[in-house]
């Protein structure tokens, strides 16, 4: 957790000045910055951290790790919080609850062990499909193939509700080196997945270029909060 507050005028300085990216982004490409929504990634800064935000007006926020969100969520449980790190199957019964939205499901066996415990508290969560364009073997996700038949499979578990794909580019300092990924996302969802109208994709380096390509959820973490510290 980070040791200090966050300066509240900091704060507002970063998110204005990421909404105002945002908005030009969205204009450059001629889309409705109202389409766009500001995913807040709060992996290691404290409740405290994230309530300067929520006073500013940020609704949605992005948790890693479950028993660091646990912790906070108990604490401020108002925004609508979105679990974006790797899931474990073993872990899937803590979801429900907790999250309005899970942006890493990636097998089938996780969507049924999700299901499972959806259903026994009669709830319904919103799932991203992770699809791992770069084939990275150290990043979870689909290979694109793989995309339409786990969709269709992906229909027998009804408290699931699908709102599109996700996905995380090769790290580069040059934000145009995440373009043809962003791009191939878009094309991916246009040809095998048309009904599902969410992307995931695009972090504090290159969120622009993200939304240049139809992103619809930008994960920021960074350009918001800040370096974190990890010790």
């Amino acid at each position: 957790m980070s040791p200090l507050e966050l300066d509240p005028a900091l704060a507002q300085s970063r998110w204005e000045r990421i909404q105002d990216k945002i908005r030009q982004a969205a204009q450059t490409a001629g889309r409705d910055p109202a389409e766009i929504t500001l995913l807040a990634v709060s992996k290691t800064f404290s409740s405290q951290d994230i309530r300067v935000f929520w006073d500013l007006g940020q609704k949605d926020f992005g948790e890693n790790y479950l028993q660091e969100a646990q912790e906070k969520i108990g604490l401020l449980p108002e925004p609508n919080w979105h679990f974006i790190g790797h899931l474990q199957t073993n872990k899937a019964r803590f979801v429900p609850g907790l999250f309005s939205c899970l942006h890493t499901l990636e097998s089938l066996e996780l969507a049924e062990k999700l299901d499972r415990h959806l259903r026994a508290r009669n709830l319904t969560l919103k799932v991203f499909i992770q699809v791992n364009l770069a084939r990275e073997a150290s990043k979870s996700g689909l290979p694109p193939e793989d995309l339409a038949p786990f969709l269709e499979k992906l229909a027998a578990f009804p408290s699931l509700s699908p709102q599109g794909l996700m996905t995380l580019p090769p790290f580069s300092p040059d934000p145009e080196k995440s373009r043809p990924y962003f791009r191939s996302l878009y094309e991916l969802r246009e040809k095998q997945a048309p009904r599902l109208k969410e992307l995931s994709m695009g972090m504090s380096g290159d969120f622009t270029v993200a939304i240049s390509e139809g992103a619809t959820i930008v994960r920021i973490g960074t350009a918001l909060f800040g370096d974190r510290d990890y010790s």
